[in-house]
């Protein structure tokens, strides 16, 4: 009875965190355009790549496409000058004469952090005091600039932030990984804001000024790291100044990618996030408005079988077990109405799609169609009801993951195997010998 008790409390809580999430994210102003930009102080870009695939050309374009009005100078570092992320730019560059851009060799590694790495050779060529840091997938629209450094007018602003959606899941595996993003990741952090300012930065987008990057050290203190972009927020949070999300939304678009690479992101995340915040994430598994509800829900159902071989109706229960087992019942159902709902319209605002199309996907789901619809738009209408359900799994499959960022302290990150101490530094890991 105690354990249906606990799990019943848990169940309840899940739901009222998942409930505080969504009202979180309603909240905030996603996607609200600043009016005035005449702030327009001069930036600088920096861009550390590595490799090439087929949706890198429209997120590096999209840089050279920017409506702002102060100057832009745009760096983007390569490792290697037989990166095929070389070719691109090079040809970028020409397309755009007008852009003060410069593709800049970095092939030096100051630390197992090659990305932070990069960014210290270009961080000593940019000639303006506010800089840019974005990664290599994110795509912009064209007034980003212009919204993304209004915050910066605030001297107490130290950096600014943006949240950043997954556009193009073109498999099962990134659709799951998407609802971890879209649906949830934004609203966890707007969550966190309730309880107290942000301390920390969202890697996509970064802008800063280069006095709050000298305060820290520069990019060289952070190479040691894995989280760069946590470790930025958060020490530039420690020395006073606010970290600040702007409401612009940019696109991540990744190349297709199966479930074992899938799953190692996702475990790489947590682990990171593990290490950054144990204590925080440790608690976060309270939050699975999916698996609380189902668990209570199992346990009751065994505790009925194990009570009489005649079901429910014919053992010998009293009122207050009964009462629990209908109880427990209950949440498991209004979980995932209250999960689903919630991971929907999460995922259109994040997204800008409208409501109603949220409504037509549950319906082709559930509603009862005659044979020769069914024999037509099986295979259609079979991948729309898997999809529905894609925050149910996706909440089961985090179970194992945040296990598995308790019981390991290795990352596979860009082909490199390292192992991330407490505190976030990285150390490489040498290779088994033969």
């Amino acid at each position: 009875m105690l354990l249906h008790l606990i799990l019943a409390a848990l169940a309840l809580l899940s739901l009222a965190i998942t409930l505080w999430q969504w009202l979180a994210a309603r909240r905030f102003p996603l996607h609200q355009r600043a009016t005035d930009t005449s702030f327009a102080p001069g930036v600088t870009l920096l861009k550390p790549l590595k490799g090439l695939d087929p949706e890198t050309r429209g997120c590096l374009e999209s840089w050279f496409k920017q409506d702002y009005r102060g100057p832009v100078q745009l760096l983007f570092g390569v490792a290697d000058e037989k990166d095929p992320a070389c070719e691109l730019v090079r040809k970028l560059i020409a397309e755009h004469p007008q852009a003060s851009a410069q593709l800049v060799l970095c092939p030096e590694q100051l630390g197992p952090n090659a990305k932070v790495s990069t960014l210290v050779h270009l961080e000593r060529l940019a000639q303006h005091d506010h800089l840019i840091v974005s990664d290599a997938d994110t795509r912009v629209p064209p007034d980003f600039l212009a919204q993304v450094v209004q915050p910066l007018r605030d001297p107490q602003a130290g950096l600014v932030n943006c949240f950043y959606a997954l556009t193009n899941p073109t498999t099962l595996a990134m659709q799951w990984e998407a609802v971890a993003v879209n649906a949830d990741f934004w609203s966890q952090v707007l969550q966190s804001r309730t309880l107290k300012p942000l301390d920390f930065a969202l890697g996509a987008v970064m802008a800063t000024r280069r006095q709050q990057l000298n305060e820290v050290g520069g990019f060289r203190a952070l190479v040691d790291y894995l989280a760069d972009d946590y470790q930025l927020g958060n020490q530039i949070a420690k020395r006073g100044y606010r970290i600040e999300l702007c409401p612009v939304v940019v696109e991540c678009r990744e190349r297709e990618q199966g479930w074992r690479e899938v799953w190692a992101h996702q475990l790489r995340w947590a682990r990171t996030i593990r290490v950054c915040q144990p204590v925080p994430y440790f608690f976060s598994i309270l939050s699975n408005a999916t698996w609380w509800p189902t668990l209570a829900t199992i346990a009751a159902f065994v505790h009925v079988s194990s009570r009489s071989d005649k079901g429910l109706l014919g053992g010998d229960f009293t009122p207050i077990e009964l009462l629990l087992f209908g109880h427990n019942c209950f949440l498991f159902m209004l979980g995932w109405v209250i999960r689903l709902s919630s991971a929907f319209e999460c995922d259109g605002r994040l997204l800008i799609r409208r409501l109603e199309a949220t409504s037509i996907l549950l319906e082709n789901a559930f509603r009862i169609r005659s044979s020769s619809e069914m024999n037509r738009n099986h295979a259609i209408s079979g991948l729309e009801g898997a999809r529905v359900f894609l925050p149910l799994l996706k909440d089961l499959l985090q179970v194992p993951i945040w296990a598995l960022a308790f019981l390991g302290n290795t990352v596979v990150w860009r082909g490199q195997r390292l192992r991330v101490l407490p505190g976030g530094k990285l150390v490489p890991v040498a290779p088994k010998q033969p």
